[in-house]
C-alpha cells in the first residue's frame, strides 16, 4: 500500500526508498527524510536490485519486458547513470561478485527460445560506454543484437532443448471489458499462416501477485512448438506484471476482472485469425486451475481443449480444505456474505450449468498427496461433470497421480509423464478441430 510515514509525503505502493541509516535507527522513522530510488508507473514494477562496490543495479519490468537501470554510489545520494536504452522481451537477473572490492557483476538472461546464458559483467562500463564485445556477444530471442556494453564475457550458455529456428516472440495487446489493457506474448513460426487452423496453447494464472513473462519454455517447445503450434501467455489482473496495483485490482470482489482479461486475450487471438476456438487450448494449475475452471463454464463456446491442474473448485468449502484459509486475503471469506455477494459468481464447482449440452473437453490432473489444494476440488468436479452429464457432449477426463506434492509429480520421470498426458490431450484434441 501506499505509505506516509511522516504525515507528509506519500509514498506510492511499490516504490524503491532509501534512507540514511544512523536516523533511521536512532531517531525513527518520523524525523528520517526519505529519498525514492523508483517509483512504478502504470506500466512499470521493480523486481530487484544488486550492489557492487559503486553501483546500485535495478532491474525493473517495463511493459512486462526488463531493463537494468544503474545507479551510481555518491555520498549521500544515488545518481542515475545509464542502463538499458529499452525493455527487452527476456529474463534478467544482475547479482555482485564481490560487492565490497568491485564493480563486475554475474548477468543472466534467458527469453521463452533463449535458454539461461551467463555473462560477466562491469557496471563501470555503463558510464564509460565501452563495448569490449563481439558482434554476436548477446542477441535477444528473435536474434536481434541488444548492444549491452557492460557485457564483458560470455560465459556459459544452456543447450537448446528444443528446435526454435524460424520461431518469433512478439508482445500484443488485448482490450479487456472495462477497456483495461491486457498484454500477452505470443511464440510462433515467423511465416504462420493465419487461417484459423494453428493449434494454440494460451496460459494463465493471474494471482497471488505471480507475474507471467519471459522464460525458457522447455516443455512446451518441445511438446507444443516442434509440433507447429504457437504459444501464448496473458498477463492477466491478479498477478504482479504491473506491481501491487495489478495485484490488488483483482482481489476478492473484483476477481471477475482476472477471467474477463483471460477471455479478451481469447478472443483477440481468435479474432486475428491465428485460431479458432476450436483450434484454443487453454492450461492452467493452481490459481490457474480455478481459472480454468471459471472458463470452463463461463464460456464454454470459446475453447476448443482445456487442462485443469491441482485446481481450486469449490469456493464454498476451499478455506478449511489444507492451506485454503490461508488465502482468504485473496479470494474472500465464505462464511460471510462474501459468499453471495462474489465467491459464488467464481466457484466453477457450484456453476456447471445441466442445460448446457456442450462443454469443451476438459483433463484434470492432481496428486493424491497434494498437500496446498486438496485433490477433493478435482474430483468432487469429475464427479459432477459425469453424473450431470449423462447423455450430453461433456467429454471430461481425469488423472491423479497417487505421488507428488502441488506439482503433481515425485519425480522427474513422474513429471515428464504428467507433462505429456497433458500436451498430447490437448493436441490431438485440437487436431480434430482443424480443417483442411
Amino acid at each position: 500500500s501506499d505509505w506516509n510515514p511522516t504525515s507528509g509525503t506519500v509514498y506510492k505502493s511499490g516504490s524503491v526508498l532509501y534512507v540514511n541509516a544512523n536516523t533511521f535507527l536512532t531517531d525513527g522513522k518520523e524525523k528520517c527524510h526519505y529519498h525514492v530510488l523508483f517509483e512504478p508507473s502504470d506500466k512499470t514494477a521493480f523486481e530487484t536490485y544488486s550492489l557492487t562496490k559503486n553501483y546500485i543495479i535495478v532491474n525493473i519490468m517495463d511493459n512486462v519486458k526488463s531493463k537494468l537501470l544503474f545507479y551510481k554510489i555518491k555520498e549521500d545520494s544515488f545518481e542515475l547513470v545509464g542502463g538499458d536504452q529499452t525493455a527487452k522481451i527476456r529474463a534478467c537477473s544482475a547479482s555482485a561478485i564481490d560487492s565490497s572490492e568491485s564493480d563486475l557483476f554475474w548477468f543472466t538472461t534467458s527469453g521463452y527460445t533463449q535458454p539461461s546464458a551467463l555473462h560477466l559483467a562491469d557496471a563501470v562500463k555503463v558510464e564509460t560506454q565501452q563495448k569490449e564485445v563481439s558482434n554476436d556477444t548477446d542477441e535477444d530471442q528473435n536474434g536481434k543484437q541488444t548492444g549491452e556494453h557492460y557485457i564483458v564475457e560470455k560465459l556459459k550458455f544452456l543447450p537448446h532443448m528444443y528446435d526454435s529456428a524460424g520461431l518469433v516472440v512478439t508482445q500484443n495487446i488485448a482490450i479487456s471489458e472495462d477497456g483495461t489493457e491486457i498484454p500477452y506474448f505470443l511464440v510462433s513460426k515467423k511465416d504462420t499462416v493465419l487461417d484459423g487452423n494453428t493449434p494454440t496453447l494460451l496460459y494463465g494464472y493471474g494471482g497471488f501477485e505471480i507475474s507471467l513473462g519471459p522464460k525458457y519454455i522447455a516443455s512446451s517447445g518441445a511438446a507444443w512448438l516442434e509440433r507447429g503450434g504457437a504459444y501464448v501467455e496473458a498477463c492477466i489482473r491478479g498477478g504482479g506484471e504491473f506491481g501491487p496495483s495489478w495485484h490488488q485490482a483483482a482481489l476478492k470482489a473484483n476477481r471477475n476482472k482476472s477471467y474477463e482479461d483471460f477471455i479478451a486475450v481469447a478472443e483477440n487471438l481468435v479474432s486475428t485469425n491465428l485460431c479458432k476456438p476450436e483450434t484454443l487450448a487453454i492450461r492452467g494449475g493452481s490459481n490457474g486451475g480455478l481459472l480454468m475452471g471459471n472458463m470452463y463454464t463461463m464460456r464454454p463456446d470459446l475453447f476448443g481443449a482445456i487442462h485443469c491442474a491441482v485446481p481450486l473448485l469449490d469456493m464454498k468449502r476451499y478455506h478449511v480444505l489444507l492451506a485454503g484459509a490461508s488465502w482468504m486475503a485473496e479470494y474472500g471469506d465464505p462464511e460471510t456474505d462474501d459468499w453471495e455477494d462474489f465467491l459464488y459468481k467464481y466457484s466453477s464447482y457450484h456453476q456447471i450449468d445441466s442445460d448446457v449440452q456442450k462443454y469443451p473437453p476438459i483433463l484434470f490432473t492432481t496428486s493424491t498427496r497434494d498437500d496446498r489444494v486438496h485433490p477433493a476440488h478435482a474430483r468432487k468436479m469429475v464427479k459432477k461433470l459425469w453424473d450431470l452429464g449423462k447423455g450430453k457432449d461433456w467429454p471430461t477426463y481425469y488423472y491423479e497421480n497417487i505421488e507428488g506434492g502441488h506439482g503433481g509429480a515425485a519425480d522427474s520421470k513422474q513429471s515428464a509423464f504428467m507433462t505429456a498426458l497433458a500436451f498430447d490431450f490437448m493436441w490431438e484434441t485440437l487436431c480434430k478441430g482443424k480443417t483442411n
